[in-house]
């Protein structure tokens, strides 16, 4: 079981900072050619969205800079880099940089925070209606978009940056090709600004050399712009060269055929630099961020601040990112020359110099950076232990793609050889609602044996094991009652996985009939959770509490219980959590017995959406909360829902054919519902969306294409357009458009 999304806060004073900087907005720099008339076309088009792309060195970023400091709209800007390439990392970025503008709604980047499966189907259409209802006209301004690269991010942006209201626009600039703008321009909703509108011509070239102070011929200029093709960044290089050499006509030397001129020029700048100089440029490069106390750990220097300082002032392609000018980054084109230059002169040093990178990350509160340093190395041992040690506290903060990502680059052969990190793996995919690859995990956790240092807050590994044991039952209910009472007795007070166990100790209680003995641990969860801040676990134990309140008749104790349940829910937004769906069932029913009709459908709609990940991995719950969705759908008169919901139990139950008295349950609710409801009129109701198709559902508020949907949710196309097909005529509607909105409307999707 996870333990709370969204309570994982940013690490220390480092991170914030870093976080804060991503919003503050460039100076100009002195030297620029301004682009003044491409700035003002593009706000005189009147079109949403402005795409820049070219390649490093054209200028973006001070495009972008001299656009937010001209621009009367309130602005709100964002410098992307790659800790962005995660979908609820990107949203919670824009949705901050949005909170800076007047007018923002209260609590919107808390409403960014949840489990991945909600991100699309939730967060990203909460972000979209308050940019659509922004009373302000604004500018939000995207730089360094080829950061993002995942396609659940470009998903979850294009669905934002269409609800863009008339008098606003998004600007995103990028070096590579923009996966949004084909269809934007297609309809006419953009304006492109490419390389050639950002080449400079002679008059341009000019100005870079008179600022740079150096006296150059009309004929050196021309030379110069048309051997670079007017690339700024390569006009800047060859002025600096002539100013280095004293002799403006020594900037006609640029040579080389096109291709090579970037390399030309930088290695030129570069070799007229003193050789300590060039030594910690190239190996600094292996840091996408820079500040003095990590190059000094870095380099085994104390120097570093003067360099920094002293490369900021001399326009060595430093960016400050931050405004007390603390942190740093190279200049993209300039980084990858640097680290080009690193592998030539000194390869043997890399990887070292990112170990000591990792090692200071780690000591400074920063263990996610600390692994993306530590990736590209050879260093898989200590690579998979650091993923280890913070992948609980990635999963609370919602970090799902970051995740799949870390663990897709160390492999399954690396994951395996450690088998703490197997079980870790085995409970994202659980929660992601990936059965097949949860049962994988679990084959290779069972067989495995460990007896090294526990640094994943269990007890230990037999204990870990024990618990993903007991979550997926794949032996019944003693054996899983015994795998619970083994955690129970390991994991010592305030060890964040005891609440699990006892709630699984609950569940395992529950099936052999002991329901004084559920009771007790479900209580137990519920005080151990709450000391951890585990809502998963107390969301889980509140619920199973409330049902066999209600079973007994105490009513008040159990609308507390819901209270308590839904609240947590609505807290850390789990609402697509398996385990959520025992609270929304338990509150269905409280409403039920109320009278309260409209709330029970609303609170069973509700459970009926969070079931499109609960799957027989954590079978107890996929089916005690279908079947408590059952009974509520009788007692509301839809006979079509609870068929529909036996048949899915049928389908657990193949896979867990042993669970104990929950079965009996089952069958006791069939014998019962089956004679009742043969021919009963079912006020012509239609089933509910099944899960595959709950999980297809979110993916019609974009633009993608059956076989781009398809590819998303790995499945093929027949499949994806039989579930479209199946969606459409349970909506009773015709087309995507429609579909979303009657969705919306049922509760089905957004927030």
């Amino acid at each position: 079981m996870s333990h709370v999304p969204g309570t994982a806060s940013l690490n220390g004073g480092l991170e914030r900072l870093l976080h804060e900087a991503k919003f503050d907005v460039p100076r100009r720099p002195v030297a620029a050619v301004s682009r003044s008339e491409l700035i003002d076309a593009a706000i005189g088009s009147g079109r949403g969205i402005v795409g820049v792309t070219a390649p490093a060195g054209y200028g973006k970023s001070t495009l972008l800079a001299e656009w937010a400091h001209r621009d009367r709209r309130s602005v709100a800007w964002v410098s992307l880099d790659n800790s962005d390439d995660d979908p609820l990392s990107l949203l919670f970025i824009l949705a901050s940089a949005f909170t800076t503008l007047d007018g923002a709604p209260p609590g919107l980047v808390h409403d960014m925070i949840g489990a991945g499966p909600s991100l699309l189907g939730r967060a990203a259409p909460r972000l979209a209606s308050a940019l659509a209802h922004s009373g302000k006209p604004f500018l939000l301004i995207l730089d360094d978009l080829h950061e993002i690269r995942t396609t659940a991010c470009h998903d979850v942006l294009d669905l934002v940056i269409d609800a863009v209201p008339p008098g606003s626009q998004v600007v995103t600039a990028s070096r590579s090709e923009q996966p949004h703008l084909p269809r934007l321009r297609a309809e006419a909703r953009t304006v492109e600004i490419l390389a050639r509108d950002l080449a400079l011509d002679v008059a341009g070239a000019g100005q870079i050399f008179a600022t740079s102070r150096v006296k150059v011929s009309p004929e050196v200029l021309e030379s110069v712009t048309e051997r670079t093709e007017g690339w700024p960044v390569g006009i800047y290089l060859a002025s600096l060269i002539a100013r280095h050499d004293g002799d403006g006509d020594s900037a006609a030397m640029v040579s080389g055929d096109d291709p090579f001129v970037a390399d030309y020029l930088q290695r030129e700048a570069y070799l007229r630099l003193p050789a300590d100089t060039r030594r910690f440029l190239r190996r600094t490069a292996v840091l996408e961020h820079l500040s003095a106390p990590l190059c000094d750990a870095v380099l085994g220097r104390h120097d570093a601040q003067r360099m920094l300082r002293h490369f900021e002032g001399s326009s060595l392609f430093l960016v400050p990112l931050d405004r007390h000018r603390e942190w740093f980054r190279y200049h993209a084109l300039f980084h990858e020359f640097l680290l080009g230059e690193l592998m030539t002169a000194e390869p043997e040093l890399s990887d070292v110099l990112r170990l000591r990178a990792a090692d200071w990350y780690e000591a400074n509160g920063l263990p996610r950076r600390a692994v993306e340093v530590l990736l590209p190395t050879p260093h898989r041992d200590r690579c998979v232990r650091l993923v280890t040690r913070i992948v609980t506290s990635q999963f609370e903060s919602g970090r799902i793609a970051t995740l799949e990502r870390w663990l897709g680059a160390l492999g399954t052969v690396a994951i395996s050889d450690y088998p703490p990190l197997a079980v870790l793996a085995g409970y994202v995919a659980l929660y992601q609602g990936h059965a097949a690859e949860a049962e994988r995990w679990g084959a290779v956790v069972d067989g495995a044996t460990f007896d090294g240092e526990i640094i994943d807050g269990s007890a230990s590994f037999a204990s870990a094991r024990a618990m993903y044991r007991a979550i997926r039952c794949p032996h019944g209910p003693e054996q899983m009652r015994a795998d619970a009472r083994l955690a129970i007795d390991s994991e010592p007070p305030l060890s964040v996985w005891r609440d699990t166990a006892f709630a699984l100790g609950g569940e395992a209680a529950l099936l052999v009939g002991d329901v004084a003995a559920a009771t007790d641990l479900f209580t137990s969860a519920i005080a151990a959770a709450e000391d951890v801040g585990n809502a998963d676990a107390l969301v889980l134990s509140e619920a199973r509490l409330a049902q066999l309140a209600m079973d007994a008749g105490r009513w008040e104790d159990a609308r507390a219980r819901v209270a308590h349940a839904v609240h947590e829910i609505a807290a850390h937004r789990t609402d697509d959590y398996p385990t959520s769906i025992t609270a929304f069932a338990a509150a269905a029913r409280l409403a039920v017995h109320d009278g309260d009709t409209t709330t029970a459908r609303r609170e069973l709609t509700r459970g009926m959406r969070a079931r499109a990940f609960s799957t027989y991995a954590f079978p107890t719950v996929a089916v005690r909360a279908r079947l408590n969705l059952a009974r509520t759908s009788w007692a509301l008169g839809d006979n079509v829902a609870v068929r529909h919901l036996l048949r899915e139990i049928d389908d657990v139950l193949l896979r867990r054919p042993d669970l104990g008295t929950l079965g009996d349950e089952v069958n006791r609710f069939r014998q019962d519902f089956e004679p009742e409801s043969r021919g009963a009129v079912s006020g012509g109701r239609i089933p509910p969306l099944s899960p595959a198709e709950l999980r297809v559902l979110p993916y019609l508020q974009t633009y993608l294409t059956i076989r781009e949907i398809a590819e998303r949710l790995f499945i093929s196309r027949n499949t994806a357009s039989t579930e479209i097909g199946s969606i459409y005529r349970k909506l009773g509607v015709s087309s995507r458009g429609d579909a979303v909105r009657q969705a919306i409307a049922r509760g089905l999707l957004g927030a």
